[in-house]
């Protein structure tokens, strides 16, 4: 039996769209020339291996999120920058791994890189990690600003997930280059209804999310 490619290309868009809850979308979708780099989809995050639940590189978040942001895209193009994705959507069994290896305290790989001043069994009484996360209702993103033309992430400070006082918002040890780009992001983000977690420069959610205190568990996919 033959197809027609039209029917083919239907089946395939309405089978991928199935794979979501519903009032999720895919943000790649939304968002145009939107950099990706989902961290927990390889071994190049602070666990050092690929999390569970991370199946594809691709954005997943609520509808009303993925308009937000394509809104601060639209923004930040007019200036030749464009924003960088490392994490949204990040369903519950992703956050009992973070759990999981936080207990086992000798595992410290990628300590020196992301927590070198944090002992490792107070990562759970300092913030860092925790047995919910906004990330699993949808509408929290982990991002950065990035130069359109080359790609590359403006100076931040820190790097992402990086654990301690360096990522705190407040922060003042940084230059003035680096004070300017962090004010700029959260310009850009808390003008167009994000708020920030004070710990975190790169850690947003959405006012008034659709899916608050709701953890969900489909896989990023």
């Amino acid at each position: 039996m033959k197809f027609s490619l039209a029917i083919l290309l239907t089946f395939f868009t309405t089978f991928c769209v199935a794979q979501l809850r519903e009032g999720f979308v895919y943000a790649q979708d939304i968002i145009d020339d939107l950099a990706v780099e989902l961290r927990y989809c390889n071994d190049n995050n602070f666990v050092g291996q690929q999390i569970d639940g991370y199946n594809k590189e691709v954005v997943i978040m609520t509808n009303q999120a993925a308009t937000a942001l394509k809104k601060i895209q639209d923004t930040l193009k007019k200036q030749g920058l464009g924003i960088k994705i490392y994490d949204a959507y990040r369903p519950q069994r992703a956050v009992n791994h973070f759990v999981r290896w936080a207990k086992q305290v000798n595992d410290t790989l990628k300590k020196q890189e992301y927590y070198p001043n944090v002992k490792k069994r107070n990562l759970f009484k300092e913030g860092y990690i925790a047995s919910k996360s906004r990330h699993s209702s949808g509408s929290t993103v982990d991002l950065t600003i990035i130069n359109l033309d080359t790609g590359v992430a403006l100076d931040m400070g820190s790097p992402y997930d990086f654990f301690g006082p360096e990522s705190w918002v407040k922060n003042d040890k940084l230059t003035k280059q680096q004070q300017a780009n962090r004010q700029l992001l959260q310009r850009v983000m808390l003008s167009n209804g994000f708020r920030n977690y004070p710990q975190e420069w790169w850690h947003f959610t959405l006012r008034g999310e659709p899916y608050r205190n709701q953890y969900f568990d489909f896989p990023v996919e």
